[in-house]
């Protein structure tokens, strides 16, 4: 019998189809397109002044996005005890971007993360732990600094009600943070407290009929999994202080591309209300059914910050910027990356497949 690695290998050898790249860009074009075409006023570009301040500001985002990407990379090969070399922690967060922009937000990258940890030789159990702790510590963050921000900053100015989408993003907000809040205490009793109900949930869901074939590989991996989790839970004060400080680097560099490219085009007087909006922005995103929120993002992120700006044209020029920043510009590297990670790594046995095929 097939091991599920083995399986779900089979699954993604080819993961990336050329539609699944060109669904997203389209979506995009169009509604940056739409955008243009019903706001666009001429004489708004003569007054944006490309400085060499400008130009530095547009590179101090795509440094942002650069620490943003070494935190990630940092955060798993300190998961792996540095058993991961740079060049595959890259290749590890390369592909979890780019599956999060060709899949709707709901279902991110981080649903494949274990295949791409055990296809670079951590096992299934240890790879499916580093995931739970990974998801586990994005979703402290946000429910740590989400009621912090709000400390400082009016409500009015978080859920203005400039159009009929931005007065919606309070009630959505309140119940997507209510319902993190209750995601984070399950991944925190399932993974560090109880592991075991997680093997016991997977083993009642895998007695069904249609998944029995696969019981007995699901058995081993839970039982790594309890192991792993044990490991990993008896980790060191000092371990787990930097693994949230990686994940607090990775989330606020990449939410301070924003407040750069802001900075390049127009002067900002509070930063903070720019950074704020922007980690709303992406809790609310979450409910966007089109890849990466492609679309659905363009449009809420005009909406949202159209008051910071004095034309429309101006911010839709500015979303285009920040999109190419943070989304776009990782589906041109996933092109470019992928395809040569796919030959190497689903050419070669991966250890845990032929243990697994052994004790069959």
């Amino acid at each position: 019998m097939q091991s599920i690695a083995q399986v779900t290998s089979k699954k993604v050898a080819k993961p990336f189809k050329t539609y699944q790249v060109l669904i997203p860009i389209s979506i995009g074009i169009v509604v940056i397109g739409w955008l243009f075409l019903s706001e666009f006023n001429p004489a708004v570009f003569a007054t944006f002044h490309f400085t060499i301040v400008s130009v530095m500001f547009v590179v101090l985002a795509l440094v942002f996005m650069l620490l943003r990407d070494f935190s990630m990379m940092n955060r798993f090969r300190l998961f792996t005890d540095r058993d991961l070399s740079w060049k595959q922690a890259f290749h590890i967060n390369v592909l979890c971007e780019f599956t999060t922009a060709v899949t709707p937000p709901a279902v991110g990258g981080s649903s494949l993360v274990v295949i791409f940890l055990i296809k670079e030789g951590i096992n299934a159990g240890r790879s499916t732990t580093i995931m739970f702790v990974n998801l586990f510590l994005d979703e402290l963050f946000f429910i740590l600094a989400c009621p912090l921000v709000f400390l400082f900053i009016p409500l009015k100015e978080l859920f203005n009600s400039s159009s009929v989408i931005v007065s919606t993003f309070g009630i959505v907000f309140g119940t997507l943070y209510v319902m993190r809040l209750f995601l984070i205490c399950i991944l925190f009793v399932g993974t560090f407290k109880r592991p075991n109900w997680i093997r016991q949930l997977l083993l009642k869901v895998f007695r069904l009929p249609v998944l029995r074939r696969w019981y007995d590989d699901v058995d081993l991996l839970t039982n790594s999994l309890i192991s792993a989790s044990h490991d990993i839970g008896n980790r060191s004060w000092w371990f787990w202080l930097k693994a949230f400080g990686l994940t607090v680097l990775a989330w606020t560099s990449r939410f301070l591309v924003v407040n750069a490219v802001f900075m390049a085009f127009v002067p900002i007087s509070n930063h903070l209300v720019i950074y704020a909006r922007q980690l709303i922005l992406w809790v609310v995103m979450v409910v966007s059914p089109t890849p990466g929120g492609s679309g659905v993002s363009e449009y809420a992120f005009k909406e949202y910050y159209s008051d910071v700006f004095y034309s429309d044209s101006a911010i839709i020029f500015v979303t285009l910027v920040w999109r190419v920043i943070s989304y776009y510009l990782y589906l041109l590297i996933g092109v470019l990356v992928i395809p040569n990670w796919i030959n190497k790594s689903f050419s070669k046995n991966n250890p845990d497949d032929e243990s697994t095929s052994q004790q069959k």
